[in-house]
């Protein structure tokens, strides 16, 4: 019998994964601000998240690094941060004991968990995850580009069961609508390359609120324009739309 695997999307790009019984949280974010909406419910306050056996966080920017949420809720400070190293700063000066560098193509261990920073590309500095244990193997793709390594993930790692990638293709408007963010079309080609047993979308709902929709930043909001598009260029992959606090079993 194949290990265990499941996930259950917080909210954005906030997801809780379950590997045979491991736990790792990627990308927290709890809360909003003026111009950062979660656009749909969070499922889980910080405090209610339980034992966590790792935190995996892609970049910087505060949708992705809620690391004041995670002080403020009583978060275990020993548990493992992972990220690369503009967020191994933030992180150690929040008060995280353990706090882990990883660079595109570094890995580090956490028992029998493995992950792995794989290549990325927004508009910080950004890597994305293979994440590893029992057999299987999950990327999780922040809320990066679309860049050409990506493509290699399953020679260099094998099988990937699950793959969470962003759909949104957020343009930033002050900078000429320059694209920050996989699109929908850019994302159902990399999960056609990936070949994962099912793919989640993630990073749609999220805006700007009504005055920063219209200046700040522009994205599709809807995940059906992945689904259509994988279904177009890999109907043999299943993908799954989730609403936050809905667990999703890998097959």
């Amino acid at each position: 019998m194949s290990t265990s695997l499941s996930v259950t999307r917080i909210g954005h790009a906030c997801q809780l994964i379950d590997i045979g019984g491991l736990r790792v949280l990627t990308d927290p974010w709890f809360t909003q601000t003026a111009t950062y909406y979660q656009g749909e419910p969070v499922f889980s306050r910080v405090e209610d998240l339980g034992r966590l056996d790792a935190v995996v966080v892609t970049h910087e920017h505060y949708d992705h690094c809620d690391l004041d949420a995670l002080v403020a809720g009583g978060f275990d400070l020993d548990t493992p941060l992972i990220g690369p190293g503009t967020v191994a700063t933030i992180a150690r000066d929040k008060g995280f004991r353990d706090v882990r560098v990883v660079e595109a193509w570094e890995a580090t261990t956490v028992g029998e968990l493995t992950v792995t920073a794989t290549p990325g590309k927004h508009g910080v500095h950004e890597v994305t995850f293979v994440i590893q244990a029992g057999g299987r193997t999950v990327f999780f793709g922040g809320d990066s580009l679309r860049v050409p390594e990506l493509d290699t993930i399953p020679e260099r790692f094998g099988h990937v069961d699950l793959a969470i990638l962003p759909t949104n293709g957020l343009c930033i408007r002050p900078l000429n609508l320059q694209q920050v963010v996989m699109d929908a079309e850019e994302a159902a080609g990399l999960t056609a390359a990936l070949k994962p047993t099912l793919a989640v979308p993630h990073h749609y709902a999220f805006h700007s609120g009504q005055l920063g929709d219209r200046m700040i930043t522009k994205g599709d909001q809807d995940p059906r324009h992945y689904a259509d598009a994988v279904a177009r260029l890999a109907p043999e992959i299943e993908v799954r739309l989730v609403l936050p606090g809905i667990p999703v079993l890998v097959p």
